[in-house]
């Protein structure tokens, strides 16, 4: 007769009688399986799309990785089997507490023999979900134990098998941080529980006994789980470390939008849970913690597409980084937020969204929009396209258009229409550059410093914006000057609406729109048929700033604004990049996108808003064409377009010496004449003074070059010292014996 029999009637009939003892004391109530499952807090947020879909997902907790709950019929039958077999075998066959174990575990500690231990995974689970009855570090109590007991006794009672494995492999702790099957098996194996293989699935169990082991000691606890499976231990070593080595890899899945998921967090949304009708609520779909976004997971997939689809084509003309943001006119609710190119960029997690940038040409329409508001203008005023000089605190300020080509007298129409920077900034210079900041400061652009700081400049683009505050300031066009903040959040339908601000005039804004919409308004510089056009209504405007660092497309329709940004984190500059060969056939896509079998309406005109045929006269004459005006300023049937006296501001000056400039290098080319590589003079009237030798008097000296370096001076006529400037030249010399070349030439 076998011994254990007795021993476990012996241990049995002393626990009966300390549970009959202690059972009134210790009858708590015991939660449900779906209390528990209910009280699951992911360590991850699931944010899904508008309409429920997948979208992104953000660690909210970092003191933990506990991933959304996994149900039994998710989960690989090797695993199962793997941890039955590894931490209770008799699982199925007993109630909760392995008597058979117990007594086995007691008789081998009074004999001080090693042994596996009694503990069930049920009692295991009972430490989970109730901290009193975890193991403390010096051992359970007897009155613990027995509580224990109680509590297992009333789990299996009241909880299935399957439902106390499945809580079970969703609380436990492994190795680290890692709390449940899921983040165990996504962080070590990149792969969701049901694809465990048996060898993986060996691995898991072995470290419930020991989380953090070497991987030689796991690797080998595992092994004996095999075996017991009759399975071999091929590779398993090498599997081991490989997975106790890997680092990162979460989460899993579609990640669409992460830059605007760090944003939405840095906003302070809640961490809400959503029911399964998307309705705002206390329990997630099947434990997962998730939050409804206003983004549209498709849009966003195009969005993303685009990007790098665009910027694989630019291959070879160093740019690598872009963004893509998406409004909705009405509700200011986000669509489409792409940070960065991703894999494409050497700056992946910067996003260029909120990173602030010079926009370039894209502030024109806030420019004329304010000129046409004050009634300074209309957009059949003529304006000069000419070369200008501006003076500045810090020198001569000489605007060009982007062909390095003057188009003479214009329609402001025409100027806006074709992005023409020398208009832009006489009407600019008209406003003053304090009027144009307060103006562009009420659409929301947050300029940091102040209009004096950035000068004429500024209707050209000079300040530094972000990818939101503009494409929300073209939001603002859309909706006629009502400016109204981004909606990061879905917008409860029955929630009130941050209340709308003019900032323009409705009449006003209604004209720029217009001229944003005429395609024929951009035929000087970019033609008829260029990727600003599209089927339907749509106002858009490029942008490229500075050394070709930054490259913008902006624009809206009836019912969304989008805008692109395409450049270099670092600020490198690109090569050969404009706004319509960069960011353009991005903004083009979306547009075309998001109006499939619903295009775009024009706007209807505004009160305050005329038609009139505009005849033109002048310098440069137009054909006679409708044209919208301001109620009060639209020509009468005898008077035409006014031209735009050009103002004192951007007369052609001359300051000091503009030619050549200081540190210029000069080649001399041997095979042509010396007389033909004369080096002019150009600056303010005065006397040239070349190395110490007066040369004459005027505005311009032509000079016949020496190699070397050589020290040019600027003499005023009061005999005050305008300006000195440093060259130099270089090339070989001409073997002339008289040097005539280098006698100074009649004045010219």
């Amino acid at each position: 007769m076998s011994l254990a029999w007795p021993r476990a009637l012996m241990l049995g009939l002393c626990v009966g009688v300390g549970l009959g003892a202690m059972l009134p004391a210790a009858q708590a109530a015991v939660p449900s399986f779906a209390e528990v499952k209910a009280g699951h807090r992911p360590s991850d947020l699931t944010l899904l799309d508008r309409h429920g879909g997948p979208l992104q997902t953000v660690r909210t907790d970092p003191s933990v990785r506990r991933l959304a709950w996994v149900q039994i019929a998710d989960l690989s039958p090797a695993l199962l089997q793997a941890i039955v077999l590894s931490e209770d075998r008799n699982f199925h066959a007993h109630s909760g507490v392995d008597w058979g174990a117990v007594a086995g575990s007691a008789w081998a500690n009074l004999w001080n023999t090693r042994t596996r231990g009694a503990s069930t995974l049920t009692m295991q689970l009972a430490g989970l979900i109730d901290e009193d009855l975890a193991r403390p570090a010096g051992g359970r109590s007897l009155r613990q134990k027995i509580g224990q007991v109680l509590t297992v006794r009333e789990l299996e009672a009241a909880w299935s098998k399957s439902q106390i494995l499945e809580a079970y492999l969703n609380r436990v702790p492994f190795r680290g941080e890692r709390v449940g099957i899921g983040a165990l098996s996504q962080t070590l194996f990149g792969k969701h529980p049901g694809g465990l293989d048996a060898q993986e699935s060996a691995i898991a169990a072995a470290l419930l006994r020991a989380p953090n082991a070497p991987a030689a000691d796991v690797a080998r606890r595992a092994c004996g789980v095999l075996q017991a499976q009759q399975l071999g231990c091929t590779g398993l070593e090498g599997l081991t470390s490989a997975a106790l080595a890997r680092r990162g890899g979460l989460p899993l899945g579609e990640q669409l939008a992460p830059h605007y998921a760090q944003r939405l967090l840095r906003e302070g949304a809640p961490h809400a849970l959503v029911n399964r009708d998307g309705r705002a609520g206390h329990g997630g779909r099947d434990g997962r913690a998730e939050l409804r976004t206003p983004l549209d997971a498709r849009l966003q997939r195009i969005a993303i597409a685009s990007l790098r689809q665009q910027l694989a084509e630019l291959e070879g003309r160093h740019v690598q980084d872009g963004a893509v943001l998406v409004l909705d006119n009405a509700s200011g609710e986000v669509r489409a937020w792409v940070g960065s190119s991703g894999a494409l960029s050497q700056a992946a997690e910067v996003d260029g969204v909120l990173a602030r940038r010079q926009p370039g040409s894209t502030l024109k329409p806030f420019v004329y929009g304010l000129a046409f508001e004050q009634r300074l203008i209309t957009p059949a005023t003529l304006l000069d396209d000419s070369p200008a000089q501006i003076a500045t605190a810090a020198g001569l300020y000489l605007p060009q258009n982007y062909d390095r080509q003057f188009k003479g007298w214009v329609s402001a129409r025409s100027a806006l229409g074709a992005s023409l920077n020398v208009p832009a900034v006489r009407v600019g210079a008209l406003l003053g550059p304090d009027a144009l900041f307060e103006r562009l400061n009420a659409f929301g652009l947050a300029l940091p410093h102040s209009g004096g700081h950035y000068g004429a400049s500024l209707a050209l683009g000079s300040a530094d914006v972000s990818l939101l505050a503009l494409t929300n300031a073209y939001r603002t066009l859309a909706n006629g000057g009502l400016l109204a903040p981004v909606a990061l959040r879905l917008t409860d339908p029955g929630a009130t609406r941050p209340a709308a601000r003019r900032v323009a005039s409705a009449a006003a804004t209604h004209l720029v729109t217009d001229i944003l919409a005429d395609n024929n308004a951009r035929v000087l510089t970019f033609g008829l048929d260029s990727v600003l056009t599209t089927r339907g209504f749509a106002a858009v405007k490029t942008g490229t700033s500075k050394d070709l660092r930054d490259n913008w497309c902006l624009g809206y329709t009836d019912r969304y604004t989008v805008g692109v940004w395409v450049g270099n984190a670092d600020g490198d500059a690109m090569q050969g990049v404009s706004g319509v060969s960069g960011a353009a056939p991005i903004w083009q896509a979306l547009v075309r996108a998001l109006h499939e079998g619903s295009p775009s309406r024009s706007p209807l005109p505004p009160p305050g808003v005329r038609e009139a045929r505009a005849v033109f006269d002048g310098p440069r004459a137009e054909p006679s064409r409708p044209e919208r005006y301001l109620a009060g300023t639209e020509p009468s049937p005898r008077r035409t377009a006014a031209a735009l006296p050009v103002p004192a501001a951007t007369r052609p000056q001359r300051f000091g010496i503009t030619h050549p400039l200081e540190g210029s290098l000069f080649a001399l080319d041997p095979d042509i004449p010396p007389a033909a590589q004369r080096i002019r003079f150009e600056g303010e009237a005065g006397t040239w003074v070349i190395d110490g030798r007066r040369l004459g008097h005027g505005e311009r000296w032509p000079w016949s070059p020496l190699p070397g370096p050589h020290r040019l001076q600027l003499i005023g006529r009061d005999g005050r010292l305008l300006q000195t400037v440093n060259f130099e030249v270089r090339g070989a010399r001409w073997k002339t014996a008289a040097r005539a070349a280098a006698a100074p030439p009649a004045a010219p």
